[in-house]
């Protein structure tokens, strides 16, 4: 970009930047979607993680019906393509327009651009193509280097399956993970008698499936007057304190099992040396991820096709995107010329989520959005 012309306001010159954004999306065969501001608050607080339902913009409606701001593109963007006549077949959406978040520093209506793949077999391939096309729009329209990490949901989970885990610790590490908490937090049992220690409810639900559980806590909060907690619904507020009565009970986690999970999560760096490390501690540990591991490789691969230097890539095992939907490849983007180490861009597949929205079966679906508000207004082009 050059710098603004006389007379013209910095407003000016990022409506320029990303209507020349979107452009370079619709270019490379990413049709423009147009999904509506108004969505139903439901889907948003069951599929999306913490960091967004607790600053979701809420409204009701005179029947009662729930409904927010989009807080993201991603599921209005997945909910059209479902009511549309392709569903089910290869499509590639992209998108530009406000999205609303609570922030406690900033505006909360901000602009995303961004861009879906929805149905392709070929999912390496397509995670390639969704990583490259969003960092080559990004730095069209900004000027500060990147520093790139990428992630596998995918092939974590696929660790966690064979090393077959008690569920309360499945459930536990994935969240944490994907939070990015540390070794320790990940692997700490609950503390008792701070002041968040709720051991009368513990002891009520000590016992309790899931059901019975679910309606203790929505009972519990209607008597308060409350249909949700920071963004949690009673189910999963229900899933929390039933977590917190296994773990109390002294459901600790093998250690054998946790020094694999430790090893895998410790593994970072150049892409192409984690992944000699991973297949050296698949073949240590004699445990089957040599699926995982060559479509690991293979994307790799891809990336590399696409005219990218995978050295300058930086992998992390213990990296994951704070978003419920994401099952396999993940990504970001800083400048690192920034101090608040926000993303810029910021994607993964999802391949379970369309589903979940009401498709009968799993549609292969990748993605990545452009955070507008985190550009540069005035730089050279890159």
């Amino acid at each position: 970009m050059t710098a603004p012309s006389q007379g013209q306001t910095a407003k000016d010159q990022t409506t320029e930047r990303e209507s020349a954004l979107i452009a370079r999306l619709v270019t490379a065969g990413y049709v423009r979607a147009e999904p509506s501001i108004l969505q139903p608050a439901s889907v948003f607080l069951d599929q999306s993680g913490e960091d967004i339902r607790g600053r979701i913009y809420l409204t009701t409606d005179a029947s009662g019906a729930e409904y927010c701001l989009r807080p993201e593109y991603t599921i209005p963007v997945c909910r059209d393509y479902l009511a549309s006549s392709i569903a089910g077949k290869p499509a590639a959406f992209s998108y530009l327009g406000p999205v609303f978040r609570y922030r406690p520093a900033g505006p909360v209506e901000f602009n995303q651009a961004g861009l879906e793949s929805f149905g392709r077999s070929d999912r390496e391939a397509a995670d390639a193509e969704i990583f490259t096309v969003a960092l080559e729009a990004a730095r069209a329209a900004h000027a500060g280097p990147l520093t790139v990490r990428i992630g596998d949901t995918g092939l974590f989970t696929r660790l966690l399956d064979i090393l077959d885990l008690p569920p309360v610790w499945l459930r536990r590490i994935r969240r944490g993970h994907a939070r990015g908490q540390t070794l320790d937090a990940l692997f700490a049992l609950p503390e008792n008698g701070n002041g968040g220690d709720h051991s009368g409810v513990l002891a009520a639900l000590e016992g309790t499936d899931k059901k019975g559980a679910r309606a203790l806590v929505e009972d519990l909060l209607s008597i308060a007057g409350i249909s949700s907690v920071s963004g949690r619904t009673a189910g999963e507020i229900a899933e929390r304190f039933l977590e917190q009565a296994s773990l109390k009970a002294g459901s600790a986690l093998a250690a054998e099992k946790r020094v694999v999970i430790e090893r895998y999560l410790t593994i970072a760096g150049n892409p192409d040396d984690a992944a000699r490390q991973l297949r050296a501690l698949a073949d240590d540990t004699k445990l089957d991820l040599t699926a995982a591991l060559d479509a690991f490789e293979a994307r790799l691969g891809f990336i590399a096709a696409r005219g990218f230097d995978v050295g300058d890539l930086q992998f992390s095992a213990r990296f994951g995107r704070n978003l419920d939907y994401y099952t396999g490849f993940v990504f970001e983007a800083q400048d690192r010329s920034r101090t608040d180490n926000r993303p810029i861009v910021g994607g993964g597949r999802y391949d379970g989520l369309l589903k979940t929205l009401g498709a009968s079966a799993d549609i292969p679906a990748v993605g990545a959005a452009i955070w507008c508000d985190r550009l540069d207004v005035v730089g050279a082009s890159a």
